[in-house]
């Protein structure tokens, strides 16, 4: 690759982390909930992360320095999803209040605070046994 590409390219990547990285702020500050804001911070800033350090890597063209920027992204995209299912989870369990324009509560009914054991939803083939059928 031409060093002009490169530097073409690493600037794209550079800017688009960027907004990336800016679009995770504003939804940080903007989101009306907990739950929301970090769905908006760890999507967006784990993408925006992951093309700067790309364009880290193509700026860099050195083989040590891009395997370490790869590894990072992977880090990333491995630990953040994680990170913000537990804090989202004892959040939930502390008794964070949701928006209240939640449409949706999937866990409302199903955890048990106590026991913190999470039962399953009605399969839908247990929905359909139980309905009455008809008469004879």
């Amino acid at each position: 690759m031409g060093t002009t590409v490169a530097v073409w390219v690493a600037a794209v990547l550079m800017s688009i982390g960027s907004l990336f990285m800016l679009l995770a702020a504003v939804g940080v500050l903007r989101l009306p909930d907990l739950f929301t804001r970090m769905q908006a911070s760890t999507k967006s800033s784990t993408l925006g992360a992951a093309c700067i350090l790309l364009a880290v890597a193509v700026h860099f063209g050195k083989l040590g320095i891009t395997t370490q920027a790869v590894l990072v992204v992977a880090f990333f995209f491995l630990t953040t999803p994680v990170a913000a299912h537990m804090i989202a989870r004892a959040a939930y369990v502390s008794g964070v209040p949701l928006w209240e324009k939640t449409v949706i509560n999937d866990l409302q009914g199903r955890y048990d605070a106590q026991t913190h054991t999470l039962t399953s939803p009605p399969s839908p083939s247990q929905d359909a046994s139980e309905e009455p059928g008809p008469s004879s």
